[in-house]
């Protein structure tokens, strides 16, 4: 049995001593944030030629070196935002949707803010884009019209929601702006499921006319979310009578209501009956649902 033969050399080819200068040549410290190709130019300007760039990347992928040779951009991770609300008013939560106008590539940006603890829909507008200064000028509003800004003002990552316009107010105002981290969906839930609401109601528009058109059906949606809609978050009260403090009397009405039926037929109860419990908080990433810690 005879091994394989030797590999012949083509006449071109680098001898090893022309390769490990190369190669050394690569390394330099003045090229640590050079590629290749920047390299292959800078010494030939200084009269130097060694090989192809090709050869240099095979020299360097033989010795494991073939990867981003630049120094690369590390972002420290995100906090995860934690936000807790017992009653109205410390926490606003915002988003911006978007609603199809009359044709393809035309849209209407539906921006919207909620109060956590009351899922109050506190202010809106329907713009033709996005834009921070439109953001501020609504929360400007909200504010006014509330008399009392919030604790903290919650969103994603987008332009409008990390404008310098928006930014500079809340500043003004003593808000912290909070942040969701980058593609975690569930940083942000109460404005998802209000959007989610928003767009599964029967008469959600499949496009609108006009931003006119956008701003009209919007509107009447708030008002009926706001006034109407009896919300499973918060005891089935809507979200008006929570944000606006009736909800204990309807709370104690309904307990009355069926004090009387329990006290009529009690045979058609297994207990006493009680309305479904008020909210006594909201949170965002609730750091009391944090796992415990391992303990020795």
């Amino acid at each position: 049995m005879y091994g394989p033969h030797p590999k012949t050399c083509h006449p071109a080819e680098l001898s090893a001593a022309e390769r490990d200068r190369v190669l050394e040549v690569i390394n330099r410290l003045e090229y640590a944030d050079y590629c290749v190709t920047q390299i292959w130019a800078a010494e030939l300007d200084e009269g130097r030629y060694y090989c192809s760039q090709r050869t240099m990347y095979r020299i360097l992928a033989d010795h494991g070196q073939s990867g981003e040779r630049r120094r690369q951009a590390t972002h420290p991770p995100r906090v995860i935002p934690e936000l807790v609300a017992i009653s109205v008013n410390e926490v606003w939560s915002w988003d911006i949707t978007k609603m199809k106008g009359p044709s393809k590539g035309i849209w209407y940006h539906a921006y919207v803010i909620i109060d956590i603890f009351s899922r109050y829909i506190v202010g809106w507008r329907v713009e033709t884009k996005e834009d921070g200064r439109l953001a501020a000028d609504l929360v400007r509003e909200i504010v006014d019209e509330q008399a009392h800004p919030p604790t903290h003002l919650h969103a994603d990552g987008g332009a409008a929601m990390t404008s310098k316009a928006l930014a500079s107010l809340l500043v003004d105002l003593d808000v912290i702006r909070t942040h969701n981290r980058p593609h975690t969906s569930n940083d942000n839930p109460y404005s998802e499921a209000q959007f989610k609401t928003m767009k599964y109601v029967p008469d959600y528009p499949d496009h609108c006319e006009s931003v006119g058109h956008a701003r009209t059906w919007t509107e009447e949606f708030v008002s009926w979310y706001n006034h109407e809609h009896y919300h499973s978050g918060i005891g089935l009260m809507t979200p008006a009578s929570v944000h606006y403090g009736l909800a204990g009397d309807i709370y104690d009405q309904r307990q009355r209501v069926l004090d009387g039926a329990y006290a009529a037929h009690p045979e058609r109860f297994t207990q006493r009956p009680r309305p479904p419990k008020l909210p006594v908080r909201a949170a965002i990433n609730d750091p009391c649902r944090k796992p415990a810690e391992p303990t020795a």
